[in-house]
């Protein structure tokens, strides 16, 4: 199968990599690839973009691997889908199972970080005939609930409010971050670095009071020894040329009008939060891979059979859009 085109080189490429862009049914993909063997999928957390795995794209392909990662839709050069509605986390599975088709590839190891683990999970759980093993880093599994999340982080506020519930309302956080995205960046990472604030400290980060901008409560001071000023710069320059938007509609479509997961996805995790099932690629050496295997789809949210195929990436022409999940 034909390869999608090299893009243009970056003075942030990493040595022996190469950007490209794949066409998807939601549109385009941009991604970053290094290495030859079994495709391992990378899906970043916010705020971020493939530039967070730089240091594993080299380390998996010295390993033997295809290593791939991807801009979310939303972020960096792929698309965004003006309508909050189209970053449901569906569409989401539904570009990862594209982007591996595109590849000339069948199956793939998917590892997520942040809100990227969410994506691996639920591309594991809806197609595990595509992706045959995961790694989720930073956020556990945790299946569909009965209750919208929304209605959780408002409790949890008391008197502040949660910074998911701060995201919600189009236009808010974007009119805080966009006037200094770089500023608003290196505050935000400080304060997810441990040595930065004080437990009772990184306990109020994420709360706003009435009033308040989020921002109000990251540390100033130099750079974490993690980030460097390039590496920075590589994130606001992402950010400041496609805004924000499309990075927070993903929390504002999972608490607000839907919920994290999509339908058939209650179980319990069938394996530990950092694996699935279904062997036929090996994951990447060390990692645990569970005898059992992973179930397969709710038929609230099918494989290929049905209009839900699309949102489930498993036809290149067909709509994007899916109604029931």
């Amino acid at each position: 199968m034909p390869q999608p085109a090299p893009c243009p080189r970056r003075t942030h490429h990493p040595p022996g990599a190469v950007h490209r862009l794949v066409n998807t049914p939601g549109g385009r993909i941009h991604l970053v690839e290094q290495g030859t063997g079994p495709l391992v999928l990378l899906v970043h957390g916010f705020p971020e973009s493939w530039y967070s795995w730089r240091h594993q794209l080299p380390a998996l392909a010295a390993a033997g691997y295809r290593a791939v990662a991807i801009d979310v839709r939303g972020y960096g050069r792929s698309a965004k889908p003006a309508a909050t509605d189209a970053y449901r986390m569906l569409a989401h599975v539904a570009d990862n199972t594209a982007v591996v088709h595109a590849l000339g590839e069948g199956t793939a190891t998917v590892i997520g970080h942040d809100w990227g683990s969410l994506i691996a999970a639920n591309s594991a759980l809806l197609r595990p005939d595509v992706f045959t093993a995961v790694g989720l880093l930073s956020v556990p599994y945790s299946p569909r609930g009965e209750h919208r999340p929304t209605d959780g982080f408002a409790r949890i506020g008391g008197d502040e409010e949660f910074y998911v519930s701060y995201f919600q309302t189009p236009g808010r956080a974007e009119a805080e971050i966009e006037g200094d995205v770089r500023g608003w960046l290196a505050g935000f990472y400080t304060g997810l670095t441990g040595s930065t604030l004080t437990p009772e400290e990184h306990g109020r980060l994420f709360f706003v009071p009435p009033g308040a901008r989020l921002a109000d409560r990251f540390p100033t001071g130099p750079l974490p020894a993690w980030l460097t000023g390039t590496d920075l710069d590589v994130y606001s320059g992402e950010f400041e040329r496609s805004g924000l938007t499309g990075a927070l509609n993903r929390y504002r479509t999972s608490t607000g009008t839907g919920r994290t997961s999509p339908p058939g996805t209650e179980r319990p995790s069938p394996s530990p939060p950092s694996s699935s099932a279904a062997r036929s690629t090996p994951p990447p050496h060390g990692w645990r891979t569970p005898s059992t295997p992973t179930r397969p789809p709710s038929p609230a949210c099918p494989p290929p059979t049905s209009s839900k195929a699309a949102a489930t990436g498993s036809s290149r022409n067909a709509p994007t859009r899916s109604t029931g999940c």
